[in-house]
């Protein structure tokens, strides 16, 4: 009943003021039309507080989020199943689904009667375009009675979380010159008939082709032999993210950081795609997104990813040093994705590479304080990349990711990708 009174609306709380002034006024005045007008003024409140207090209902709530991982700028419908299990049915409810405010507010519905063993369907949708991982819920359902005067609030628990990733740029499809040779990782090994013994045939399986029958070591065991088909092998290769404060420049969406987190997050989903065994590091050293379904690990990594207070590269490099180091000969595919490098931190990146390694550095334009680019710097790391062997591709936003890929092989060469409708211009 306490609890109840507490729920008192404005308006129950007007009724109820309005009755003990009423009931205060017959007495000074000695009007008993007064007095009955004030006690039921101030008995419906209370009866409905009585009302309200008694109600044994139990309801049940799901929810389901479609997708549950989408990319900034896009719509997710929260669908959400409100149901009756008890055996009377309800009056009016007031039914809330907290929502940060990033995805657009608040979810509100009114229902004015559900059966009992009844249930209601709501869905709403939202929509962010901040990056991030965000909590929807729990579910808060309002109790009140017909007049409005009171409202009790009862909270689920049940809560579910919907994550906002980096905008993905579509990638042209195709793999960089080099990066499926040597270490044996990538290449394809077929396993002959003639000349030696396979390593590992196997037994006869009803099925398979006659034509596979491994004749010599059919007659060594006695028994019908298959020569295993082709095996393929996964090429391997290290996504890098430079996440330092200092390298970048810019609030919001069209940040140097968010262009960059969304040129890994774009380069990570292609490669992943394309058939390679990604490591993600960044200048802290190796992620957790190098463990189970990459693509998905990287999303929600990056979703979170925010600018660290790291002046080094050194632990990063060391990581990724390390990975190229691990593979046989340091082939593989690197690519690494840079805020402002200066001409020391540019030697160093370049001294990463090592053996037949494809490394592409991609390489964000950061602008001063002031709007003004800074050509310097960037020339500069741009030509002691290429001095190493780095394939060096330079954008000023994730949108022109697409269109430098595309010319990644000649990246050794040009300074600056330049679309040939600009190159005419003076």
């Amino acid at each position: 009943m306490r609890k109840s009174l507490n729920a008192l609306t404005t308006r129950g709380r007007s009724f109820v003021a309005a009755g003990m002034t009423s009931i205060l006024c017959a007495f000074i005045l000695g009007e008993r039309d007064l007095l009955r007008a004030g006690t039921l003024v101030l008995a419906m409140p209370l009866l409905s507080s009585l009302a309200v207090s008694r109600t044994r209902y139990r309801l049940a709530c799901a929810r389901r989020i479609d997708p549950s991982r989408l990319p900034v700028g896009h719509e997710s419908r929260v669908d959400l199943r409100l149901e009756n299990v008890s055996r009377l049915p309800t009056g009016l409810l007031l039914v809330e689904d907290r929502v940060p405010y990033t995805l657009g507010g608040r979810a509100r519905f009114v229902l004015d009667r559900v059966e009992a063993n009844g249930a209601r369907e709501l869905s709403y949708r939202v929509r962010s375009d901040v990056r991030g991982r965000y909590k929807v819920g729990p579910l808060t359902v309002r109790l009140a009675d017909p007049f409005g005067l009171v409202e009790l609030a009862r909270s689920f628990s049940l809560a579910d979380t919907l994550t906002v990733t980096p905008t993905i740029v579509p990638l042209p499809p195709g793999r960089l010159t080099g990066a499926w040779t040597g270490g044996g990782d990538s290449r394809a090994r077929t396993v002959s008939s003639a000349g030696e013994d396979d390593i590992a045939p196997r037994e006869y399986r009803q099925g398979d082709d006659l034509r596979r029958v491994h004749w010599r070591s059919t007659a060594r065991r006695g028994e019908l032999m298959v020569r295993r088909e082709e095996q393929q092998w996964q090429s391997r290769g290290a996504l890098f993210l430079d996440t330092r404060r200092h390298v970048h420049r810019g609030e919001g969406p069209g940040s140097s950081f968010e262009q960059a987190v969304s040129a890994a997050a774009s380069i990570g989903v292609h490669l992943a795609r394309e058939g390679f065994g990604l490591r993600f590091m960044t200048d802290s050293g190796e992620s957790p997104a190098s463990t189970g379904a990459f693509e998905g690990a990287l999303l929600d990594i990056l979703a979170i990813a925010r600018m660290s207070r790291n002046r080094s590269l050194a632990p990063g490099l060391g990581a990724l040093r390390e990975a190229i180091g691990a593979r046989r000969e340091g082939d593989g595919l690197v690519v690494a994705v840079f805020g402002a490098l200066d001409p020391a931190e540019a030697r160093s990146v370049a001294a990463v590479r090592r053996g037949t390694a494809t490394c592409v550095a991609i390489l964000v334009e950061v602008p001063q304080r002031d709007g003004e680019p800074r050509p310097g710097p960037a020339v500069i790391a741009t030509e002691t990349l290429r001095a190493a062997g780095w394939r060096v591709l330079t954008i000023a936003t994730a949108a022109a990711l697409a269109t430098a890929w595309a010319h990644a092989d000649q990246a050794l060469e040009d300074t600056r990708y330049i679309p040939p409708a600009e190159r005419s211009r003076p």
